[in-house]
């Protein structure tokens, strides 16, 4: 069950699922109709924002010894990393802006920078959950896709699928010891909320 728990806290990263959020909408909305080419060079392109950027300026604090747990398991180590993947959460909505991608694309890369800045600011005294803000906000933008009507299927199981593994990894973060219960409820309320509320903006104007 340890072992199962480590795989689900990888695969579900907080660096690795603003890439999946990017495969889901590129296929599952109408951004579909674009060329895949294009589809695949943008979510490589997040990949790289989100993902490599941020893995590789925290593998240089850790080699520097700023921080001493690669995996960001100590509260007082969590501050500088996530302001660096704050930035390319932002910088990934900008570059989508830039690209003339849809709002509520680009909204759902500034609420994850937004939970960020809330897990910082929560961090200076209480631990929360990363990978559960990170999940809820994917929650949250399957819930936009569907309640924007930009969906060119049936999300029902997309929906329950992104649920189950926002409870699964929830779970895991729990049985590892990493958070408490209460921690993980409130980085995924911090999630989804920030996700749906950021991805307003573009319903509201």
């Amino acid at each position: 069950m340890k072992r199962i728990s480590q795989i689900l806290s990888w695969i579900f990263s907080p660096l690795l699922v603003p890439t999946y959020a990017m495969v889901l909408a590129s296929f599952l909305s109408v951004l579909v109709a674009l060329p895949s080419r294009v589809l695949w060079t943008t979510v490589a392109i997040t990949f790289v924002l989100t993902c490599v950027i941020p893995v590789a300026g925290i593998t240089g604090l850790y080699k520097s010894g700023v921080v001493k747990d690669f995996g960001l398991n100590a509260r007082n180590e969590r501050t500088i990393p996530y302001i660096l993947v704050a930035l390319c959460y932002a910088g990934c909505g900008y570059f989508l802006w830039r690209a003339g991608a849809p709002q509520w694309l680009t909204f759902f890369f500034a609420g994850g920078a937004a939970a960020v800045i809330v897990n910082i600011i929560v961090n200076l005294r209480w631990k929360i959950s990363a990978h559960s803000a990170a999940m809820g906000g994917l929650v949250a933008m399957m819930f936009r896709l569907a309640a924007s009507h930009q969906a060119v299927c049936d999300l029902n199981v997309w929906l329950s699928l992104t649920v189950l593994a926002a409870g699964l990894v929830m779970t895991a973060r729990v049985y590892l010891q990493c958070h408490t219960l209460m921690q993980v409820f409130a980085g995924a309320l911090n999630g989804f909320l920030c996700v749906w509320l950021c991805t307003m903006i573009h319903i509201a104007h």
